[in-house]
């Protein structure tokens, strides 16, 4: 503890945003990436290195938060730089991008207000390439062993360094025409600027991980060709397989899945559009869907110059303290505002969510295009219409933020791999990360759960997404840190990658 008195003495004061208005008319991070270093030194310094740092437990990957902050508090940043690489690949992604269930379970949140940890942890990844501290670490001998990976999101990013640091030759085997998978299409560039992305790619093929991009593993590939080509095999292909809105009039045109109007803006901040194929401007927006990737859809229809936008929740709005039913250090459901939600009520003088509201339909005009849409009040404690409540709000764009369910189910990859889906749609695997496969079948063999068999194909691995659902960036570096640690073993017999988390650890912040 480097000041004794600091969380007595200091207020809680986050790293500030820039100006709604300013960042309104571009694309920039909301933050800049412009971390404030004396004010996140002082912040440091309201850490208690309590203990039992609960803080620790509330982070999937284990981050040595107490560690890093006493050396944040002192400016020294190579040593906080390296504690904080210690547990996590990505700092710059999960300092932006992670809704700090640390904070949460910070010991000071019990009755205080909790520690800054994401400014710190964002700042501390901020010198770690300012200050040239991340330089490729390549391994010192190689182990004769190939791995493929298939999907370059964060889990299989994460997996992938583990890997070729460990000695082994891995190849990164992506769909789209750029690595970075959801980190680099479906996050909006205000949150995270894609230049964090590219050196970390650039770091890690100095490291020697070879990408294939374009190349569709089940489709344009078959993947028992990379099976018989390679030592290991890593799926790491997320959860992308959207949930759907059956009500009437979901097939009108001007209704869209979020990632499709998120994936369009992103091509556009990477230079490979002017304007892009689906726009807000003038457009009167409803976004379906109260999470995150509806926070999303919020911060860049409001920067394509929306005339109005509401954002449905369908469940009721939460308190703003914590239930009893959630009580420290559990990740609480409590009100949360967005830097999203923040822009939307200084341009339009409101908040743009409505709680409680279920979607009935869409009302289209003779072209077939959306122009309404039909909702009401639910239940408390349940999802029902009230009678009576039914209302109409104008719509000539609707963007479906309603999450994932899974692994898509299109493609060969189940049936080529012989992957089994567990009772909840992902892919079934042991404690050890291991995939658990039944012999390959044209089309696939009945659905079977984690107890199925395991005669198919040996040294496939599952992390992230894929076999976990949908979850945080933070999860899927840990799973993919730990999927790599198993892969080691399987290799080697033996490993010392660290493995911060086990396949069934599913905590209320998932």
């Amino acid at each position: 503890m480097t000041d004794p008195h600091g969380f007595l003495r200091t207020p809680r004061r986050p790293v500030p945003a820039r100006p709604v208005q300013e960042r309104l008319d571009d694309w920039n991070e909301v933050h800049a990436g412009q971390a404030e270093l004396p004010l996140v030194s002082e912040q440091a310094g309201r850490c208690m290195d309590c203990g039992i740092p609960f803080c620790h437990s509330g982070c999937p990957l284990g981050n040595l938060i107490p560690e890093w902050n006493a050396y944040a508090r002192k400016g020294d940043w190579r040593a906080a730089a390296e504690r904080l690489h210690a547990t996590n690949n990505f700092p710059e992604f999960t300092g932006r991008l992670c809704p700090a269930p640390c904070e949460d379970a910070c010991v000071l949140s019990i009755n205080a207000d909790p520690v800054t940890i994401k400014n710190v942890e964002q700042a501390i990844a901020d010198q770690i390439w300012a200050r040239g501290y991340a330089e490729p670490l390549p391994a010192g001998r190689l182990s004769g062993k190939a791995v493929a990976v298939i999907g370059s999101g964060p889990a299989g990013l994460a997996a992938a360094q583990q890997l070729t640091r460990a000695g082994h030759t891995v190849t990164v085997y992506e769909r789209a025409d750029r690595p970075g998978g959801l980190l680099r299409y479906g996050i909006p560039a205000f949150k995270l600027d894609k230049r964090h992305l590219d050196r970390r790619i650039d770091q890690m093929g100095a490291e020697g991980t070879r990408f294939r991009t374009g190349v569709d593993v089940g489709v344009d590939l078959d993947a028992r060709r990379l099976v018989e080509g390679h030592d290991a095999l890593v799926v790491a292909v997320g959860a992308t397989g959207r949930r759907e809105l059956p009500v009437p009039g979901r097939t009108l045109h001007g209704i869209h899945q979020a990632m499709d109007y998120l994936t369009a803006a992103n091509r556009v901040a990477q230079g490979d559009r002017d304007v892009p194929v689906l726009t807000a401007e003038g457009r009167h927006v409803v976004i379906i869907g109260g999470g995150d990737t509806g926070s999303d859809c919020l911060g860049t229809v409001l920067r394509q110059g929306a005339a109005s936008v509401v954002q449905l929740d369908i469940n009721p709005e939460p308190g703003a303290a914590r239930r009893d039913g959630e009580p420290w250090p559990v990740y609480p459901k409590v009100y949360r505002v967005s830097h999203a939600h923040e822009e939307a009520r200084e341009r339009d003088g409101a908040d743009p969510r409505s709680f409680a509201s279920a979607t009935l339909g869409f009302d289209g005009d003779r072209t077939g295009h959306v122009r309404a849409l039909r909702l009401a009040e639910t239940e408390p404690g349940n999802r029902n219409p009230v009678s009576g409540t039914e209302h109409v709000i104008p719509a000539d764009l609707v963007l479906l933020a309603l999450g994932f369910f899974g692994p898509e189910r299109g493609g060969g990859l189940v049936r080529q791999l012989g992957l089994v889906l567990d009772d909840r749609g992902t892919y079934a695997r042991t404690d050890g990360f291991e995939a658990v496969t039944s012999a390959p079948a044209d089309p696939p063999g009945p659905v079977t759960g984690p107890a199925g068999p395991r005669t198919g194909t040996s040294g496939v691995f599952v992390a992230g997404d894929a076999g976990r659902g949908q979850s945080l960036v933070v999860w899927a570096i840990a799973e993919g840190r730990s999927a790599a640690a198993a892969t080691d073993r399987y290799l080697r017999g033996a490993t010392v990658l660290p493995a911060p988390v086990a396949p069934d650890d599913r905590p209320l912040a998932a």
